[in-house]
């Protein structure tokens, strides 16, 4: 090697060794990887969780990965476990975790989570094939309705929604992809679901077959919304999907990410930043992530925020709640 070339490679290792590290290394408490609870395939939460998980390695040069879950319940139990730091809740699942009641109750209550950033509406929305006969809620009495995983929101609610309305059902759980599967061999009568739109799983049947999409009454919803309060009214726009022509009136729950209490708050922040600095790249994961913006931080008002989420949203002019 010329002498040249050899000051040349001086300093380039010279240079190498005072170039910033990646956050990562400059923050030792930071965790090797990070796993995010999401739901079972064929849900919005899978689809969604991917295209975060995607973007957070490539930001915080981290490993990310998507976990497959049964959704918010079970999101909540491992992050109070600690065997996972990031997790997607409904708010109402979050609610009856943190106070006991419920589906939790005689558990003790999920103090863990922290919430991070706001997600997206989920819908109630009920699918039958057409040629099933099914216009109205009433008429499901006695048929075989999936309602997805046990713990998933859809699993929670709906189960409720049929005892209010006093329409006895079969109802059948699992995941969600699997249960579509079943729905378009004819083993199934109904989808009850509970996710962002448009559904990944009513895409797809929507391709295979003609279906119908069976809206709550208004005299439906009110009683629903008296006996579960923290239902609040939702819509899912005509065109969403192929055969919905007109808008579709129901009952929805907001979803949030969560994070452990524990997680770093640097780590946090960068996090919640990564989501809102490139939002567009999140609606490419999922059309439900155009409502993933700071504005809706406020449909949570009892989860604490995370200080690393307050310092972000503070840095924006966007003040939260505190522990």
């Amino acid at each position: 090697m010329n002498t040249f070339n050899l000051r040349l490679a001086v300093l380039v290792a010279v240079a190498a060794l005072a170039w910033p590290a990646p956050a990562r290394s400059g923050e030792p408490n930071w965790p090797d990887h990070l796993a995010i609870g999401t739901a079972s395939p064929g849900g919005t939460y899978h689809v969604y969780g991917e295209g975060l998980a995607k973007i957070l390695t490539r930001v915080l040069d981290l490993p990310v990965t998507r976990e497959a879950t049964e959704g918010p319940t079970q999101n909540i139990e491992l992050i109070e476990t600690g065997e996972i730091k990031l997790g997607f809740v409904t708010v109402g699942i979050a609610l009856a975790a943190w106070n006991a009641t419920g589906a939790w109750a005689g558990k003790r209550p999920a103090r863990a989570m922290r919430a991070i950033f706001p997600m997206y509406d989920t819908p109630f929305q009920l699918l039958v094939r057409e040629d099933s006969g099914t216009r109205a809620i009433a008429g499901m009495a006695g048929k075989r309705v999936g309602v997805g995983p046990h713990g998933g929101t859809a699993a929670a609610y709906f189960p409720q929604f049929f005892n209010t309305l006093t329409v006895p059902v079969n109802l059948v759980y699992g995941e969600w992809a699997a249960l579509a599967a079943q729905m378009r061999q004819g083993g199934l009568d109904a989808l009850a679901v509970a996710a962002g739109v448009p559904f990944p799983s009513f895409v797809e049947l929507e391709a295979s077959g003609k279906v119908r999409y069976v809206a709550l009454e208004p005299d439906q919803i009110a009683a629903l919304r008296l006996a579960m309060p923290e239902l609040t009214p939702s819509r899912i726009p005509a065109g969403t999907y192929p055969s919905l022509l007109r808008h579709y009136q129901t009952l929805g729950l907001y979803n949030f990410a969560v994070a452990h209490a524990d997680l770093p708050d640097d780590l946090v922040y960068n996090v919640v930043r990564a989501v809102f600095e490139h939002h567009e790249e999140m609606m490419e994961a999922h059309a439900a992530a155009a409502a993933t913006v700071p504005a809706n931080l406020d449909r949570n008002s009892f989860l604490p925020l995370h200080p690393g989420a307050i310092r972000y949203y503070r840095q924006i002019g966007k003040a939260g709640q505190t522990d």
